[in-house]
């Protein structure tokens, strides 16, 4: 299947309350980064609330995007982690589909389920892999920065403390990068659109009772030029809310997120039918503003979740234990630099 794509250049001044940009592509995923960073407690790592930081998360968010028209085999692999489409009892594509509360531990588990079920693994996307796989990816930076710092800390000899503080400065940017990455999943996973088979227009495959609109600019607007027009980002932080992190479970808190998003579906269609995004309505705006507001309180939650559960793991070779590091029990240096 064929999706509407948005590009756009266009710069924002995160200093400033309203937000002057183009199309979702951009302005969403930039508001959704810069909101969630500025939301951080104080407990994360300073570096993560320089304004620097702030800066480059809200245009790194804009990454995934950003590499599309590489070619193949990157193009055809990468642009379907953008979406799944699911009906609105939340099965993948048709009834034979997997369920979204149901996803496989792997994602060749997910595409075997789809084959079975007479989907093509390219129309459904797998959203959800992306966004759990960029998060168990940043906590693999979390985890190194933590002993890192720990060990740049205590060192006495000034070359090894000198190339700890070169590593933990390149983590640094590798964990900016790679939030980016997990907020443009997370942000994606805040639009409607992508979350169900009605993804442009509702779909002509299925009835169509309440006589919803089928046009194929229907992603487009909302994306486009109306978003970039009423996207505020005092407005979203105002929206987000309290941070959810008691027993957090990545596969039951993906499947929970992309549900909660799909239930806005069918009212976003409502609402556009009865011409809640014309220019003056404050409906539409509300809408527009609380998705971005979702995305970024889901994008807080899961870098905290990140960074605290980085402290429980083991990295390196020979293995270590994070939490001995930091406690002084370990001296990390053979598994940082490596023995060959």
């Amino acid at each position: 299947m064929k999706r509407v794509l948005i590009a756009a250049a266009a710069l924002m001044l995160i200093s400033a309350p309203a937000v002057e940009v183009e199309a979702w592509g951009n302005t969403g995923h930039r508001l959704i980064g810069v909101a969630a960073m500025r939301a951080l407690p104080d407990d994360l790592p300073a570096f993560l609330k320089t304004p620097g930081a702030i800066a480059d998360v809200g245009e790194l968010s804009r990454e995934p995007d950003r590499w599309k028209g590489a070619g193949q085999p990157h193009d055809r692999e990468r642009d379907t982690a953008h979406f799944i489409d699911l009906t609105e009892d939340g099965r993948s594509m048709t009834a034979a589909g997997p369920s979204i509360d149901e996803l496989p531990r792997l994602k060749s588990e997910f595409d075997a389920a789809l084959i079975a079920a007479g989907l093509d693994v390219n129309d459904v996307g797998y959203l959800p892999y992306a966004m759990m796989d960029a998060w168990q990816n940043l906590g693999r930076d979390f985890a190194y920065w933590r002993v890192l710092n720990a060990a740049e800390a205590r060192e006495t000899d000034p070359g090894k403390k000198a190339w700890y503080r070169a590593d933990r400065e390149r983590r640094e940017a590798l964990i900016v990068r790679d939030i980016g990455v997990l907020s443009h999943y997370i942000g994606d996973g805040s639009q409607p659109h992508h979350t169900t088979i009605h993804y442009n227009g509702w779909s002509r495959d299925v009835p169509n009772p309440e006589g919803f609109t089928t046009s194929r600019q229907t992603h487009a607007m909302f994306e486009g030029a109306y978003v970039s027009r009423i996207a505020r980002l005092d407005t979203v932080e105002a929206g987000m809310t309290p941070a959810r992190l008691d027993g957090f479970d990545l596969r039951g808190r993906t499947a929970a997120y992309l549900k909660s998003t799909l239930a806005t579906v069918t009212p976003f269609y409502r609402l556009e039918k009865a011409g809640g995004f014309a220019e003056a309505d404050p409906r539409g705006a509300a809408f527009a503003n609380e998705r971005l507001a979702a995305g970024a309180s889901e994008l807080r939650d899961w870098i905290i979740a990140s960074w605290r559960e980085s402290a429980t793991v083991s990295i390196g070779w020979p293995a270590i234990k994070v939490n001995e590091v930091e406690a002084g029990a370990v001296d990390p240096w053979t598994s940082m630099i490596g023995e060959d």
